[in-house]
């Protein structure tokens, strides 16, 4: 495996990406989109690490740092005003790689969602894959709340628990704080804007989509609670956001949707 650090212009500022591409590299790669304020490397190094396993089986792949982000130069506008960066990354990645005839694109959490709100709008983009996507409204919200699907889960382990029903005999749980979670539980699951706005951006790509969503993760279950039923999603029992607790499935799912069959 090769990797090349690559600079390339966007609005009138240079942002940096990195190529890695194996020795037989073929003809479809991978964007690797980054979200939030995450640099290239990812998360613990999550992506450098996937970029690097999926080069080595012939798959090249592209990373960059957006506008205000890591290396890259200008102000960090957020998600929704990164479709210019995802369109130069997604160019100099098929000028650094001419050999390249299919481009997908990954992107977790408000990487995902500047993906279906965009990729309609981006020329040579083939296909997507969308992991633990946004779906709250605000961009600086903090950490999301429980959804009202996953608090009823939560509390129908507990009915069928023993020890939890000793535990409310005994006056060792909060009835406030119960009253409170069951009220949430108990009402529907509120709508979200930015869904609407990506299920409408969604629809407009004509490319495969996969959806990878981590069932034990805030933003997943919030993302399920949101969208609502959709063949097109592939769950893991695990709870890392950023799949650090399965790399070798997010290896193999990305694959699958790269090469299915």
């Amino acid at each position: 495996m090769n990797r090349t650090v690559i600079g390339f212009a966007c609005e009138g500022e240079t942002l940096f990406g990195t190529l890695d591409m194996g020795l037989a590299s073929g003809a479809v790669g991978l964007l690797l989109v980054s979200g939030g304020n995450e640099i290239r490397s990812g998360a613990w190094g999550g992506q450098a690490a996937l970029a690097a396993a999926l080069a080595r089986e012939g798959i090249p792949v592209f990373r960059f740092d957006r506008r205000g982000v890591g290396d890259s130069s200008g102000a960090n506008l957020g998600f929704r005003a990164s479709a210019p960066d995802i369109a130069a990354a997604l160019a100099a990645f098929r000028s650094a790689a001419p050999h390249v005839k299919r481009v997908f694109a990954l992107g977790n959490c408000d990487a995902a969602s500047a993906l279906m709100l965009h990729a309609a709008l981006l020329p040579g983009l083939d296909g997507l894959i969308l992991a633990n996507p946004w779906t709250l409204d605000a961009e600086n919200e903090t950490a999301p709340v429980h959804s009202a699907a996953a608090l009823r889960q939560h509390y129908l382990r507990r009915l069928v628990d023993p020890r939890q029903w000793a535990r409310l005999l005994a006056g060792k749980v909060a009835l406030d704080k119960l009253a409170q979670g069951l009220r949430t539980a108990a009402a529907p699951q509120e709508g979200s804007a930015l869904a609407q706005e990506m299920r409408a951006g969604l629809a407009a790509f004509t490319g495969p989509v996969t959806i990878l969503l981590a069932e034990g993760d805030r933003t997943a279950q919030l993302f399920r609670g949101h969208w609502g039923s959709d063949p097109r999603v592939i769950g893991h029992q695990g709870n890392s956001h950023s799949f650090a607790d399965a790399p070798e499935w997010l290896l193999r799912q990305v694959m699958q949707a790269i090469r299915p069959g």
